[in-house]
Order: C-alpha cells, then structure tokens, then sequence
C-alpha cells in the first residue's frame, strides 16, 4: 500500500505541477490579452482622429475646387470679352484707316 501511495502521490504533484503551469500560462495569455485591448483602443483613437483629418481635408478640397472651378469660369468670361474688345478695336482702327484714307483725297485737305 505504501508503494501505491507512493504513486499517487507522484501522480498528485505531477498534476498540481500542470495545473500551476496552466494557470502561468493563463496569466500570461491574460498579459498579452490586455496589451492587445489597450493596442486596439490607441490604434481606434488614432483611426478616429485620421478620420477627423480626413474630413477636415476633404471638406477644404471640396472648398478649393469650387474656388478654382468659379475662377475658370471668370477667366473665360474675361478671355471672351477680351477677345470681343480687340476685334471691336480692330474694326474701329480698321474704319479710321478707312475715314482717314478718304480725308487724304480730298482736295481741301491736301497741302503743297
């Protein structure tokens, strides 16, 4: 009997040494659980202030593009009656030529 006593008790340790190994194991995993959840919860608060800046960035491109969007309507509203202006311009030099040249036949006009 003192013999399988002996065993048991072997067995026992064994045993309790397995279950303290597990609950090390436990404690260690429980470690690494928790420096993940803080991990995610930084990494989350990050995700929300990029998300921040994203919009704040979207939102002043969105901006910038109508802006420049009224300025090319502006410009071409400007180039057009530019261009209107020079042929006005060239037609009222072109007629003055003409009134001009028709001055210069004009006995009255002519000096000697």
């Amino acid at each position: 009997m003192t013999q399988q006593g002996a065993v048991l008790q072997g067995y026992n340790n064994e045993l309790v040494k397995c279950i303290e190994d597990l609950c090390m194991q436990k404690e260690e995993l429980n470690k690494q659980i928790q420096q993940a959840k803080e991990e995610k919860k930084n990494l989350q608060r990050e995700i929300q202030v990029l998300n921040e800046q994203l919009d704040r960035v979207c939102e002043n491109l969105a901006q910038k593009v109508a802006s420049r969007n009224e300025l090319d309507k502006i410009l071409a509203e400007t180039e057009a009656a530019y261009v209107k202006i020079l042929d006005s311009s060239r037609t009222l030099l072109n007629v003055l030529k003409k009134e001009v040249g028709s001055l210069k036949h004009m006995p009255e006009l002519k000096t000697n």
